[in-house]
């Protein structure tokens, strides 16, 4: 209240000065009254021009952009400057605070995986992420304010966003070429909406092919059952003759094979997505184990093809012997099955320049047409259905060597032209491979974490 003392003390004092010379101007022209009330009445008047003139000062801060400090004075004015400038800074910081958090929150949903899009009442479009502008084919600078409606006219997306119902997401299918978006909007604020999007694309093909999987497997099964259950029929219905009941009795056992051996693959690719990364200080000889393929795929050729064996490679590998063995002799027997009668079936290893090595089955068969060849290592993918049921295969053995050659850090590859024979090659990474009785080397002599940060890349 200070400044209020000084104001009645100021009005009094200037009233009484000019008063005082009034007084004496009129005692000098004989007329005290006249003088005394106009001095007084000018004093005042000069303290009031004096005080507006400040007040002018400050409002003049007021009606700019109040960028540098209030005007400085005494009394009234100054403390109302010193208040109001104090009020303009706060608000000025808690504008600043409010613009970073809101810059932040924006910030925030930029970085999300998913879309979001603001629409106000009238359907315009506020605001958008770039991951919202992807899945509409938006611009988010340029087409802000615009109706959504004329911008994305898939009529699904209009007919979901007026009729107001949004219970439900909606799947938006052949968004962005082949991506399938799903599509939910939320009502808030005065008839604002919030559009938010997801790319479902992934999560639907693993969906299908989860549905194809358990289809396939289920038409697999079926079929063999389907035949047991005929054959024990005929048998407990009909008369039949040694040789029928003996020729009955082999069929019913080739179909209890294929069942098991569908079983068996289905065990063994749930086994080898589930299993954590082989040690690397388990290790392999490979010359063995290329023995036994060869082996195993001249028995079952039965003398119909030419196996030709790798030479001595005195290699050996880093890893589950049971897995390699298996991934190998999948693509052995797989040769054996559709190469013609005649043919040639060769197992070689061949050490590359970068220090990876690779196994290869390469056959004389009839080839695969190039089309097929990406989706080869699908699970019960057949490029000729009823022939592959003809050689006993389950559709899985490419399936398992491909998870077997990842698990080792490797990968499979597969060239094969129409008429010209395959080459399927198993490559493997330098990490996994010595030559049989060298020393711990590298990742060998690492220690345990060092061990899985190499493996892992």
């Amino acid at each position: 209240m200070k400044w209020l003392l000084s104001r009645v003390v100021g009005a009094f004092a200037a009233a009484l000065l000019g008063g005082l010379v009034g007084y004496f101007g009129g005692q000098w022209l004989a007329t005290p009254m006249l003088p005394e009330m106009l001095g007084a009445a000018s004093a005042v008047t000069m303290l009031v021009l004096a005080d507006s003139l400040r007040g002018h000062r400050l409002i003049q801060w007021l009606r700019g952009a109040q960028m540098g400090t209030a005007p400085k004075d005494a009394g009234l004015w100054g403390e109302l400057g010193y208040r109001i400038e104090r009020v303009v800074r706060e608000r000025d910081r808690a504008l600043e605070r409010e613009r970073l958090e809101l810059q932040q929150f924006l910030s925030a949903i930029q970085a999300s995986p998913n879309g979001v899009l603001m629409l106000d009442e009238e359907d315009h479009i506020q605001w958008c992420n770039q991951v919202a502008a992807d899945h509409f084919s938006l611009d988010p600078q340029r087409d802000r304010q615009q109706r959504i409606t004329n911008l994305v006219r898939y009529p699904a997306f209009v007919a979901y966003l007026q009729a107001q119902q949004y219970e439900q997401p909606l799947m938006l299918s052949n968004a962005r070429g082949r991506a399938t978006l799903s599509v939910i909007v939320r009502a808030y604020g005065e008839g604002m909406r919030l559009v938010l999007s997801q790319d479902v694309t992934e999560r639907e093909r693993a969906e299908a092919m989860r549905r194809d999987f358990v289809a396939n497997v289920s038409h697999e099964i079926r079929t063999p059952l389907t035949v047991l259950s005929g054959f024990i029929e005929t048998m407990s219905s009909l008369p039949l003759t040694e040789a029928e009941r003996k020729r009955v009795l082999h069929l019913m056992t080739q179909q209890t094979q294929r069942m098991q051996t569908l079983v068996s693959d289905l065990l063994t690719l749930a086994q080898l997505e589930g299993s954590p990364r082989p040690a690397p200080d388990h290790w392999v000889a490979l010359d063995a184990l290329l023995a036994r393929v060869v082996a195993d795929a001249t028995a079952l050729s039965a003398g119909k093809h030419f196996v030709a064996a790798a030479p001595e490679t005195g290699m050996e590998l880093a890893g589950v012997e049971a897995e390699l063995f298996s991934a190998v002799a999948n693509l052995a027997s797989n040769a054996v099955r559709y190469t013609p009668e005649g043919g040639q079936i060769e197992l070689c290893w061949r050490e590359l320049a970068d220090g990876c090595g690779e196994i290869t089955v390469a056959d004389t068969g009839p080839g695969i047409a190039k089309e097929h060849l990406p989706r080869l290592t699908e699970r019960f993918y057949r490029v000729d259905g009823s022939r592959s049921r003809d050689t006993g295969g389950t559709g899985l053995g490419l399936s398992i060597v491909k998870h077997v050659a990842q698990r080792h850090g490797g990968e499979l590859q597969i060239q094969s032209e129409l008429g010209k024979g395959s080459r399927f090659r198993i490559v493997l990474p330098a990490v996994r491979l010595r030559h049989a009785g060298q020393a711990a080397l590298g990742i060998e002599a690492a220690q345990p974490s060092e061990r899985d940060t190499l493996l892992a890349g």
